[in-house]
């Protein structure tokens, strides 16, 4: 706590950089949540049992699936699905409620604009927490994935950065969108379209088993094309669509963070 009360008081003396106050932001939540670790193994744990109660379970009775021409076990599919709704996961939470208390309950950011930092700084900040943490829990997927023989490319050392982007997508547009909240009862929307994501995303069969219409929906949603970045990156099966999914979720990401700064500029500075 010393070291932040120092970097604080440098920070009122003197402007400081978006490097500096990343910084400055990702240490104050760590010292924040470094007393409850067990929340971070409790998002982690989750899809580590969907893993091996549907992939592992269920993947017994199917032989396997097609996937960009090559026929992989069932497992091997359903895993890159558990590692991207991980690394959405991990960055829903700390991007939603935990974003939505400190703006609304905890006054926060009040008291963070009463310094140097900017709602820019502020926007970044968060968002670089909730990068961080979806990335550990990627990370440590990843590490099951490969200790489970279920990786055969190695590609697959670019799935951590992949999910990074996932994470950027994702908190992005939700801290954009929880800026527009009006109380906890307004976050069963959060539910209601990240379930049929997870479901439906192409995380447990493949996309050719929906009707056409349904199809182009589903390839518009950011976890689908999550989805199949990390299963390209995993069975070493790239397309042209690894490119588009990047370019779709860089995109998705900067437009969240820019509506959070000017929702940010709204809320806490007129």
């Amino acid at each position: 706590m010393a070291m932040l009360t120092t970097s604080v008081g440098r920070a009122a003396a003197s402007p400081v950089s978006a490097g500096e106050a990343t910084g400055l932001l990702l240490y104050r939540n760590y010292l924040a949540y470094r007393r409850a670790w067990y929340i971070f193994v409790s998002g982690f744990l989750e899809p580590v049992f969907y893993l091996f109660s549907i992939g592992v379970g269920v993947g017994q009775l199917i032989s396997g699936f097609e996937f960009n021409g090559q026929t992989i076990p069932y497992a091997e599919f359903v895993a890159p699905g558990m590692l991207a709704a991980s690394a959405m996961n991990g960055s829903l939470l700390d991007s939603t409620f935990n974003f939505f208390f400190k703006l609304k309950y905890n006054k926060l950011f009040d008291q963070m604009l009463a310094t140097p930092l900017t709602t820019m700084d502020i926007a970044r900040g968060e968002l670089s927490w909730s990068l961080l943490r979806g990335g550990i829990y990627s990370a440590a997927f990843l590490i099951v994935m490969v200790a489970m023989g279920l990786v055969s490319s190695w590609w697959a050392l670019l799935v951590v950065p992949a999910t990074l982007l996932i994470g950027l997508a994702f908190g992005g547009v939700c801290m954009a969108l929880t800026t527009y909240m009006r109380s906890w009862q307004d976050f069963e929307f959060v539910t209601l379209a990240t379930l049929p994501m997870f479901l439906f995303s192409a995380t447990f069969f493949p996309i050719t088993a929906f009707p056409t219409a349904v199809r182009w929906i589903v390839e518009l949603t950011p976890l689908y094309r999550g989805v199949v970045l990390c299963r390209e990156l995993t069975t070493g099966a790239l397309s042209w669509g690894s490119v588009a999914s990047v370019v779709y979720l860089v995109a998705m990401g900067l437009v969240g963070l820019m509506i959070v700064r000017r929702r940010l500029d709204k809320l806490l500075l007129t």
